[in-house]
């Protein structure tokens, strides 16, 4: 379920969006990313608007950032061309505060820090945690290489799903072509000897003409019905329930569990290698965990803080797979807890990989057979007839 939390982040008001189960479980992760909430209510329904926010491009401003860096401009100096030739408004405005909090003497880890609809948690800190070392420009590294590897997982399942949608939208269209003008042609063919069809045929006959006869409003229907669809799945109620539906599924779920678990270890990998304690890199990852699994997590930051082993408390809380906790146990022995994080993350990217290919070679072989069998099943209802008579001049 989808909140909106109004709060105070370092003596500044915020608006944030969180998902969580609960409105004491949304109260909870917007106290992890040090803000005091003030006031907290559900989002209900969705407003179109909410369909074209602008999103601020963090990935091109690392990348950005890192350039002028390296190419010898000081800080101030990047943040302010990056203003003067940012042409999307609201990051123009957000960049303009970021560097009016720096020339009030603020760092540059704080000054973001003011906008966490912009800057995730996980981002502040690990720049924070650079400004201790002096070393910016590896931070901003880090976190290019870390989404990259990310924003490559998430291509692969947007890819995966792409070629399905498309067969599935050319086979009902093609469906509906048979329907709409086929089988009216037929309708007249057989116009005298209607009542002697089989009854599967006078079906597929009379929904033929219906739809010739009403194709504005079958069509009208048709697109009213995909918006209903669309907006019930941008209501916050129903589509978490509608995820709790999915993550129950055997073997969907335990796909979903391993991407978000693949997500978090990548994410917790990369602010252990910052610097960032073991404590608050979990609670920052926290974000990258569905919120079915971070009262999980929080059980587990409960066992750590009580002197337990972090591969312990990941196990017993739900949170590991057999390859994660045997190589964090290596991890705990050897003290390179950050890099092997992050081994885990790339091992349980490939097995993604290989269970997104498997489900494409099976998924789509069977679309096409049960689209195949459809198309079939009509043209046989509309031939049967002849084939009936065929058989009796026989």
């Amino acid at each position: 379920m989808l909140f909106k939390v109004r709060a105070l982040q370092n003596n500044t008001k915020v608006v944030l969006q969180i998902e969580a189960a609960s409105a004491a479980l949304a109260a909870a992760d917007a106290r992890r990313q040090g803000c005091n909430v003030l006031n907290l209510s559900p989002v209900r329904g969705f407003s179109a608007g909410n369909l074209f926010t602008e999103k601020f491009p963090l990935n091109h401003f690392s990348r950005d950032m890192h350039a002028m860096l390296e190419g010898g401009l000081s800080l101030v100096e990047a943040l302010e061309v990056l203003a003067e030739k940012e042409n999307k408004p609201k990051a123009k405005a957000t960049l303009t505060d970021v560097l009016q909090h720096i020339h009030q003497g603020e760092s540059f880890s704080a000054a973001i820090s003011h906008f966490p609809e912009n800057f995730p948690a996980f981002y502040v800190a690990t720049l924070k945690a650079s400004e201790q070392t002096g070393n910016l420009m590896e931070a901003l590294s880090r976190f290019i290489a870390y989404d990259e590897q990310v924003d490559q997982l998430r291509k692969k399942i947007q890819t995966a799903s792409i070629y399905p949608l498309i067969l599935l939208s050319i086979g009902t269209l093609v469906v509906l072509f048979l329907l709409g003008y086929v089988t009216p042609k037929f309708a007249a063919i057989y116009a005298d000897n209607l009542e002697n069809l089989p009854w599967a045929s006078r079906a597929l006959v009379a929904t033929g003409q219906f739809i010739e006869h009403n194709t504005l409003i079958v069509m009208m229907a048709l697109l009213a019905a995909a918006g209903g669809m669309s907006a019930l799945l941008l209501v916050a109620n129903l589509r978490a329930h509608l995820i709790r539906l999915i993550w129950q599924l055997p073997t969907v779920g335990e796909f979903l569990n391993l991407f978000h678990l693949t997500r978090f270890y990548r994410t917790t990998g990369m602010l252990l290698n910052g610097g960032i304690p073991a404590v608050t890199a979990l609670e920052m990852s926290s974000e990258q965990l569905h919120f079915q699994l971070r009262e999980q997590l929080d059980d587990a930051m409960r066992n750590v803080r009580e002197g337990r082993a972090l591969s312990e408390s990941m196990a017993h809380a739900g949170l590991t797979t057999p390859v994660a906790y045997r190589m964090l146990l290596v991890a705990e022995k050897s003290g390179k807890m950050g890099e092997m994080m992050e081994r885990i993350a790339t091992f349980h990217e490939g097995e993604t990989a290989r269970a997104i290919d498997w489900f494409t070679r099976l998924f789509e072989p069977l679309l096409m057979i049960f689209i195949g069998l459809l198309i079939g099943l009509v043209v046989v209802l509309l031939y049967l007839p002849i084939f009936e008579l065929a058989g009796s001049l026989q």
